[in-house]
């Protein structure tokens, strides 16, 4: 995986078994362009389109002996392939294997003909949904595409992101040969109150870093079949989700809404859903009607399946410890208990005890995304909760989250609180925190293109089409710390930003407990603090917990094409990952009125932090950490608010603390 540079400080990147791969990044970047263009027709460019016919995958290099190779022709001999044309989901087992067989492959080519070869080959005889999956997931954690940015998702699959009638209108503008900017809109009306906060489950940017998350750490993955251990992987689902429950319900007190209420497999489901989206092939996405109660799904699992594996999740976490398939206890009292606990949950494969503990999060997306149709009578395709791209438009995938995140917080809870002394961050002060310049938001369209949702023919041309939405932005500022350092030497340090909600929907202020579990993390970032005073100025546009947009896939295209004609390298890495909140949704919306949130500084002892060394020389750290090295932070992700406080005093008495309240405007 190429997701973060400083996981390969000091170490080279070589291919077990395979010979030096000369192929620039600027041509590759090309063959990835082309081989994703209109996923659905026959591929464009005209050497790929040759390859698709004349490469043997059965003549590639590969480093398993061609095993993954040999598994999927024969597959394909066979006819056993799902056929093109019709849905994918990585939640229908026999559909998700397929597509990693394909991953298999492509991860295992040690070199770019072979790679590119087998993606041309396998596009032109693989489902479509299976084949973007497969490829999306290689050229992530591929050796071979370390360089290479892939094009947003939402232009290459658009049906996956944009609603239906918006589809439409570019069917009919291309049908009139007539050039196209469609306005899109939120799902909903003003008559439903969720339709307030559309704008967060919706944004296409938080959809792609929903999806890049699950494609970064999928819970598919298999260290003896990869070859290596994801650091911290079930603490780190434990975190994206729990960051996305908070902010969702950030989102929901700038509107005047309640907190979103967690799940119960045993009580109605309030709020219905209808998608508006279609798929490319299959159907509308089915909708959920208001005020059902939860049903057994055919094929999927009952009630009383989920609730069973609650209360065993549940009783683990109050005695302390789970039992792995083999019977071993393992201690869930201690800071490694909660990726123990995220691995249960989600679960991957790396859960100690799955067939015990079941798939309470895998299984309840099934759950909620076929209750329009539990039973298969209408074999209605797969609801948005069945697909990443398509999860958090749906208001219950939160209502999900937050369940899921209760149950979490038993377990932080469980464990002893920091003492003050562990905290201490001796010789280090923080003299002054304000923030400089105004938190403010506001809404700006945002324009994508919409060229691959139409089909081509050889008597109609192209013609360019757009749909422009409304999405949250902030402007600039800044968080401003001066910071004393009482020691006559360099100290290494780790800079810790929060902010929560000042009080409830009701007006009743957050207790200090409460509201750290609420927490919205802004920033982390490490930083040399010299002898005496230290000035720091952290624009919020280096947040590293965010990412700029995906650019375009015509800027990548130019951009590529320049490079090649110019025979210059390519030169867009800091587009190589999309894991990441945007970065226009680093604060929630706030209101006209000033959404008053606690604004939290921690800086705390970088050297006993850092898991790796040069922090903070590097710029593009990325929050979520990286698949193929240790995760770079020691602590606990929300550290030092990921424990249940009992006296806040223990905090506010630190002198590495700074504790202060502000306001979220937001102007129309």
């Amino acid at each position: 995986m190429r997701l973060l540079v400083l996981c390969a400080l000091g170490a080279l990147c070589l291919v077990p078994g395979g010979s030096c791969d000369q192929t620039s990044s600027a041509l590759k970047q090309r063959d990835v362009n082309n081989i994703l263009w209109k996923i659905y027709e026959d591929i464009h460019d005209s050497r790929l389109q040759s390859l698709s016919q004349t490469f043997d995958p059965l003549s590639g290099h590969y480093d398993d002996g061609g095993v993954s190779v040999r598994r999927l022709m024969s597959e394909l001999s066979d006819h056993r392939l799902l056929e093109q044309k019709h849905w994918f989901s990585l939640f229908n087992t026999r559909q998700r294997q397929e597509a990693l067989m394909l991953y298999d492959v492509l991860e295992h080519s040690t070199d770019w003909d072979t790679f590119a070869g087998n993606a041309a080959f396998f596009r032109a005889r693989m489902n479509e949904g299976e084949f973007v999956y497969a490829f999306y997931a290689a050229v992530i954690h591929s050796s071979q595409t370390q360089h290479v940015v892939l094009p947003p998702l939402y232009e290459v699959t658009p049906h996956l992101f944009t609603n239906s009638e918006v589809i439409q209108e570019a069917y009919k503008a291309k049908m009139t040969q007539t050039r196209a900017t469609i306005k899109s809109h939120f799902t909903g009306s003003r008559r439903n109150p969720e339709q307030r906060v559309a704008y967060f489950g919706e944004d296409i940017g938080m959809n792609t870093h929903h999806v890049t998350w699950h494609l970064e750490f999928p819970f598919w993955w298999d260290d003896a079949h990869e070859d290596h251990h994801i650091d911290r992987k079930g603490e780190n689902f434990f975190w994206v989700h729990h960051q996305l429950t908070v902010r969702f319900d950030a989102e929901r007190l700038s509107n005047h809404l309640e907190p979103v209420d967690e799940l119960h497999w045993d009580d109605v489901i309030h709020e219905g859903f209808d998608p508006q989206a279609m798929y490319k092939y299959g159907g509308y996405f089915p909708s959920r009607p208001d005020n059902i109660h939860f049903e057994d799904v055919d094929g999927v699992a009952d009630i009383r399946d989920m609730l069973l594996y609650e209360d065993r999740i549940r009783d683990a976490i109050a005695h302390g410890y789970i039992r792995d398939h083999q019977g071993k206890i393992i201690d869930l009292r201690n800071n490694h208990g909660i990726d123990i606990l995220g691995d249960v949950i989600e679960s991957s494969l790396y859960s100690p005890n799955s067939e015990y503990y079941g798939s309470l999060h895998n299984t309840a997306h099934m759950m909620l995304g076929r209750q329009g149709d539990p039973h298969g009578k209408f074999d209605l395709p797969p609801g948005v909760l069945e697909h990443f791209e398509t999860a958090t438009r749906d208001p219950a995938f939160f209502r999900l989250h937050k369940y899921m995140d209760n149950i979490f917080r038993e377990h932080k809870d469980s464990l002893p609180p920091y003492t003050q002394q562990e905290l201490e961050f001796d010789g280090v002060n923080i003299d002054n925190f304000y923030v400089k310049g105004n938190l403010e938001t506001y809404f700006e369209d945002f324009e994508y293109s919409l060229v691959n949702a139409v089909d081509d023919t050889e008597s109609v041309d192209d013609v360019e089409i757009t749909t422009y939405i409304p999405r949250l932005n902030h402007k600039e500022f800044s968080f401003i710390a001066d910071v004393t350092n009482e020691k006559n030497h360099d100290v290494l340090a780790t800079v810790r930003i929060f902010a929560w909600p000042h009080e409830d929907n009701n007006g009743v202020p957050f207790s200090f407990d409460d509201g750290r579990w609420n927490a919205i993390e802004l920033d982390k970032f490490w930083v040399m603090l010299h002898p005496g005073h230290n000035h720091l100025d952290r624009s919020s546009f280096d947040s590293s917990v965010t990412v700029p947009d995906v650019p375009s896939y015509q800027f990548i295209k130019d951009r590529t094409e320049e490079a090649i004609q110019q025979g210059k390298e390519l030169h867009i890495e800091e587009f190589e990952s999309s894991l990441g909140l945007p970065n226009r949704f680093l604060i929630p919306k706030g209101n006209k009125d000033g959404l008053e949130m606690d604004l939290v500084i921690a800086i705390t002892d970088g050297q006993a932090d850092a898991a790796v060394e040069g922090l903070h020389e590097n710029t593009s750290f990325n929050h979520y950490g990286c698949a193929d090295g240790i995760y770079p932070d020691n602590r606990p992700h929300g550290y030092p608010l990921d424990r249940h406080v009992d006296d806040s005093r223990i905090f506010e008495e630190l002198h590495n603390f700074k504790h202060i309240q502000v306001k979220v405007f937001h102007h129309e």
